[in-house]
């Protein structure tokens, strides 16, 4: 991955480390982010993380003040200008919509045979009332075919700041963050891909109400269907 090669140049790391301190250190003081079960992350080896998708701030949360860096994968239509070139530069891989399945399977599991680690957003979009939506099957396919562990987590918080209604964030709130347990592959290919799917779906909604009790707050409801686009 020529594309990735540039953070692996003191350079890209320095620049990388400035931009994460910054932005977690911003966010941390502006949302008074709360982090747990940092050290579920694996210190090195490939490693496949899940988390839900709340809103636009959710790679830096993701992030937070874990110190080995996560990729991203975003949607091509972000790399213009100056924002394009930015994201680049932070280590987020440009993948077409239009050939999502195929290409960007290939794309995260050429990434993790080379030893990083890989935020993905399993939702796919942006939550439309804070809850999880079911997750579709194929995450478990990638862990299978890189043998990478997958680390569940969970945002909570963040839907508050900035939802999909508003154009601009709060610049006030409160958001914490949940690493769960990492699964192994052998657990996730005994599973096969639909079973997972479920696991994961229920897994990712446990947390977040462990998360949510952790900040004081009532668990969400999923007695009713969660809204998707």
């Amino acid at each position: 991955m020529a594309e990735i090669d540039i953070l692996d140049r003191w350079g890209g790391r320095l620049w990388r480390r400035f931009a994460q301190l910054v932005t977690v250190g911003l966010s941390t003081l502006l949302y008074r982010v709360r982090v747990y079960g940092r050290e579920q992350v694996p210190a090195r080896g490939p490693i496949l993380v899940l988390c839900n998708h709340q809103s636009y701030y959710d790679p830096i949360f993701s992030q937070s003040w874990v110190w080995r860096p996560f990729l991203f994968v975003a949607r091509q239509t972000l790399f213009h200008g100056f924002f394009g070139w930015l994201i680049h530069s932070l280590g987020a891989i440009p993948i077409r919509q239009g050939q999502a399945d195929i290409r960007s399977i290939r794309t995260v599991i050429g990434l993790l045979n080379k030893g990083w680690a890989v935020c993905l957003y399993p939702e796919g979009s942006r939550t439309l009332d804070g809850r999880i939506a079911v997750i579709k099957p194929g995450f478990g396919l990638i862990s299978r075919r890189a043998g990478a562990p997958i680390v569940p987590m969970v945002i909570d918080g963040a839907f508050e700041c900035w939802p999909r209604t508003r154009k601009w964030p709060r610049l006030t709130g409160r958001v914490g963050v949940l690493y769960g347990k990492p699964i192994s592959p052998e657990h996730v290919k005994e599973a096969g891909d639909e079973a997972f799917a479920e696991e994961l779906t229920s897994l990712l909604r446990q947390l977040q109400a462990e998360l949510r009790e952790k900040m004081g707050r009532e668990p969400l409801d999923y007695s009713t269907p969660v809204p998707t686009d």
